[in-house]
């Protein structure tokens, strides 16, 4: 057997074809018979040389270490290289004479393509189509570099001389080296063709190049500039990283990618960097999400404390809030002060709160689609930080290096240690603590595989007063499996569960002590998929199930001495399934459109005992005409109804667009509540025979528009959203512990509308942005009768509904590590109700209130401040710091957080209540490694 080392068969693959067809030799046997088992590839080369009186010439690295079993039984020898080559880059070339070349990705030619010199010919072939043409021989240079990072040459595919295309499509996925995260919008161009694209959200690309070299360039303002010299034979593909371009420091702390917020085809969706929002000064500096989102145009709060958030007019159990496509109930730790989703673990925060996909449903406003991060499989690597009231501490830990890898995070609060290290002694007795903790294991398989699973813990406990202790948490775990089809479709198949619950423990001075406890757990199946057939459209498709087990609450003896009576609300339960089809495209390169369709379908179910009321009459106790009782899984009543989502974009000119969407929604589920603001022991209500679903449209509309050079970006958009079967309650109803809670709340229409403009400025020493939105949000109960009419069925404000909000975030670079950081926020004050008068009845004085929500509280505004410490910048260092000095409520606003009144010696007395009514100051230490 002989051996030969080709150096490049690209150059020289002509050269060896007149070398050896100008030797004339006799006729090589034409059938072999070949039997081997477990053997490498250079061992049955070498039993077809002892064999036959053929001469293979080969690099014998090519060649590999993988053992082989097969029979052939008298067949030529093309049809056993093509079969054992079949699953290599290697292809052959049989001389006149007997003699076998292997070469790797490319052939040996002993003819050129007609035209292949210019001929007339060939000039005329340049009309025919390009998966009609000849696939020429692969020629390229072999080039030197004096550039101090060569350029890697790299080779695609496999040639094959029976193949007719010219082009080939080259796919594949590009990564953030630093932690192993897919790197989205990052711009690859081809040198000289005038061809490129953009990574999707997963990192993913593909491209329909020309055979041969091909130069590749990479550009994104968050990693650094790559080169990558392809020569492509065939299909293939291709997977890199990118590093992170840490001179890229000016970014905006809430960054869109470039012309991102003038390209997207959606209305009102926001993405947030979390790892960008560290500069924010927030109270006693923590790191928060939502408080970052907040100071986003269409995005408020009831108040400082206030649980949840309100998007553009709605209420707070109209926000689907998902971690890792799990859904959970409270986000909030230590009265809604602190968010409850660690920011150190999680990696982007999309927020849909205009178009939403036909992907996402079940409420009514808004979605907050919440990413973890993946572990890095490349090294042992975390982040830590310690403030005046938690601390956290995040590990990732590979288990195979460059495959799988496992997060774990957890944060704590010592408030406890605080508040009895305090003089004062009513504040020693109260406790005040929260904990969560999170897993995250991702494993990449394979390319084509991808398994993900989060598992997720918060637990919120705290006593106000001596005597009773509340307490909340929400659990919550997932399993994904992400699978590549080919390069056109993908998929993933997910299994979610979650739980939310609360309890209380009342140990008071009399024999009433008791123990309440509610929850709610929902377990879901959902399969999503997307189709690219070509580059015009990209179909998503795919359907969901969701089983609700609702507890509506138990109220039970706390000690042998407790006259308290226990009670047991009968469980609630309920399948609300979906399909889902939405098509995205793109005719050219002006306009996108983007329309689906989600087909959702609700069931309520038994065992239960539903109320039936006389028809056309209140939903009271004195119209109850019958109860209907249902054995366990029957259908109580069902829903169904088709959700149209549509939106569209016109690229006005490169730097300005116009963007309008349609989205009509059906929320199954509803929070019952009779606070101004949510509350962490407020309940969650199934449709069922007496309260109908929510529904909604919203009709948007918006110009986007960057200046220079897209560091400045400009939005105005407006709204109008329309509410059905709106839920509120009875002045004084009792929600909780109600085994018939249709007759405390009322179904009414709602109707939301506004204004919202943004500017920011997304790079230089001087970055942030500016938000102002002017809206309104109403609320109409009109009902039957006049006790189920509100304001003599009139438009009211909504609790939450503020006209003029404005914010302002800025960061100023002193130095690369030097910084200062302002945030200043001003708010209408929200409508409150408030006595307006008295009168006596039966010698009794009672007090007369105005109508709902007809006056405000004080409007609120607040200033923060902080002054930010970067450690040196150095890559090879055991770790990198980050000191945030932060004062809160700097001007020390008294802001009112609620208005209550009480009555004194015979007369009416108002008072507010603040949460934070001086200036808080705040040292927190970041360490990441």
């Amino acid at each position: 057997m002989g051996q030969f080392y080709l150096r490049s068969f690209g150059r020289f693959s002509f050269i060896f074809f007149f070398m050896f067809s100008s030797v004339s030799m006799h006729a090589q046997e034409t059938e072999l018979s070949l039997s081997f088992q477990e053997v490498t590839l250079k061992d049955i080369i070498e039993q077809i040389e002892s064999k036959s009186s053929y001469q293979f010439f080969f690099v014998e690295d090519w060649l590999g270490e993988e053992r082989l079993s097969g029979t052939y039984e008298r067949i030529s020898l093309e049809e056993i290289l093509n079969d054992l080559f079949k699953e290599s880059l290697l292809n052959y070339y049989i001389t006149p004479n007997g003699q076998v070349i292997l070469t790797r990705n490319n052939n040996i030619y002993d003819s050129l393509p007609e035209g292949f010199f210019g001929t007339k010919e060939s000039e005329e072939s340049t009309q025919t189509p390009v998966e009609e043409r000849i696939q020429s021989p692969v020629f390229f240079n072999q080039t030197t570099t004096s550039e101090a990072v060569p350029i890697e040459t790299i080779r695609i595919g496999k040639a094959d001389g029976r193949n007719n295309r010219a082009q080939f499509t080259l796919a594949g996925t590009i990564q953030n080296a630093t932690n192993q995260g897919p790197a989205p919008n990052v711009a690859i161009s081809v040198k000289g063709r005038g061809i490129g694209t953009v990574t999707k959200e997963d990192g993913s690309f593909s491209l329909q190049l020309p055979a041969g070299l091909n130069v590749l360039e990479t550009n994104s303002l968050g990693f650094q500039k790559v080169q990558k010299r392809v020569i492509l034979y065939n299909n293939g593909e291709l997977n890199f990283s990118l590093r992170e371009a840490y001179e890229g420091l000016d970014e905006v702390f809430i960054q869109a990618n470039v012309d991102r917020n003038v390209k997207e085809t959606g209305t009102g969706v926001t993405k947030i960097n979390v790892e960008k929002i560290k500069n924010i000064p927030l109270v006693l500096g923590e790191r928060d999400i939502f408080k970052a989102a907040a100071t986003l145009p269409g995005i408020s709060s009831a108040g400082e404390g206030a649980q949840g958030y309100n998007v553009r007019g709605g209420k707070v159990d109209q926000n689907l809030i998902l971690l890792d496509d799990g859904v959970i109930y409270n986000p909030t730790h230590f009265f809604g002060i602190f968010s409850a989703i660690n920011p150190f673990t999680s990696n982007e925060v999309t927020i849909y709160k205009g178009h939403v996909p036909a992907k996402y449903g079940g409420r009514l406003s808004s979605v907050f689609d919440i990413k973890t991060k993946d572990a890095n499989t490349e090294k042992l690597s975390g982040e830590a930080s310690i403030g005046p009231v938690t601390s956290n501490l995040v590990l990732e830990v590979p288990l195979v290096k460059e495959r799988s890898a496992l997060m774990v995070g957890g944060r704590s609060t010592y408030s406890n240690w605080i508040l009895r290290s305090l003089d004062e002694e009513e504040l020693q007795k109260s406790e005040a603590s929260f904990y969560d903790v999170i897993l995250k294991y991702n494993d990449q398989i394979n390319e084509n595989n991808k398994i993900e699973a989060t598992a997720y813990y918060s637990r919120d406990a705290f006593s106000i007063t001596s005597d009773s202790l509340f307490g909340y948490s929400n659990r919550l775990a997932t399993l994904k499996w992400q699978h590549k089809f080919n390069d056109k479709h993908n998929g993933n198949l997910m299994i979610t569960n979650s739980q939310y619950k609360f309890d209380i423990e009342f140990d008071g001075q009399t024999n009433t002590n008791f123990d309440l406890d509610y929850a709610i757990n929902e377990t879901e199946l959902k399969a999503g998929l997307r189709y690219q057939p070509n580059k015009l459209h990209t179909i998503d498709y795919g359907l969901s199930s969701k089983l609700y087990n609702v507890d509506p609450g138990s109220i039970a003896p706390r000690g042998d001495q407790s006259i308290v009576t226990a009670v047991r609300i009968p469980e609630e339960r309920g399948l609300e399934s979906a399909l889902y089809v939405s098509d995205l495209f793109s005719p050219d390169e002006k306009w996108t459109f983007e329309a689906g369709v989600r087909l959702s379908f609700f069931a309520a179910l038994g065992a239960s005992v539903q109320n039936i009321y006389g028809e056309g009459l209140p939903i009271t106790e004195g119209n109850l005409i019958d109860q209907r009782e249902f054995g366990s899984n029957e259908v109580i009543e069902t829903y169904a109804a088709p959700e149209v989502r549509a939106s569209a974009r016109y690229l006005i000119r490169p730097d300005l667009s116009v963007k309008g969407s349609y989205n009509s929604n059906y929320q199954y589920i509803h929070r019952l509540s009779s606070n101004t603001t949510a509350s962490p022991i407020d309940t969650w209500k199934l449709s069922d025979l007496n309260i109908k679903p929510q529904r909604s449209r919203q009709y948007a509309l918006g110009f986007f528009k960057n200046l220079k050079d897209n560091t400045i970006e400009l939005s105005l958009e407006g709204y109008y959203k329309q509410i059905d079967d709106l839920i509120d309650y009875k002045v004084g109803g009792q929600l909780l512990l109600n085994e018939a809670v249709e007759q405390e709340v009322l179904q009414g229409e709602g109707r939301a509308y506004g204004i919202e403009l943004l500017v920011k400025k997304v790079n230089g020493k001087l970055n942030g942005w500016a938000g102002y939105t002017y809206s309104r949000s109403e609320i109409r109960l009109n009902g039957r009768s006049t006790e189920e009419q509100v304001n003599n069925g009139d438009f009211f404000p909504s609790n939450f509904d503020k006209p003029h909000d404005f914010s302002l975030v800025g960061n100023y670079k002193i130095t690369q590590r030097y910084s200062v950081s302002a945030n200043f926020v001003y708010q209408t004050g929200r409508p409150v109700t408030v006595p307006v008068g008295n009168f006596i009845l039966n010698d009794t004085e009672l007090v007369l209130f105005s109508e709902r929500n007809a006056f405000r509280v004080p409007d609120f505004y607040r200033l923060d401040v902080s002054f930010n410490i970067e450690g040196n910048h150095k890559i090879k260092k055991l770790a990198h710091s980050f000191w945030n000095i932060s004062i809160y409520n700097v001007l020390g606003r008294n802001n009112p957080y609620s208005v209550f009144f009480v009555t004194e010696e015979g007369q009416v007395k108002a008072f507010q209540s603040s949460i934070f009514s001086i200036p808080i100051p705040t040292i927190s230490y970041n360490l990441k490694f």
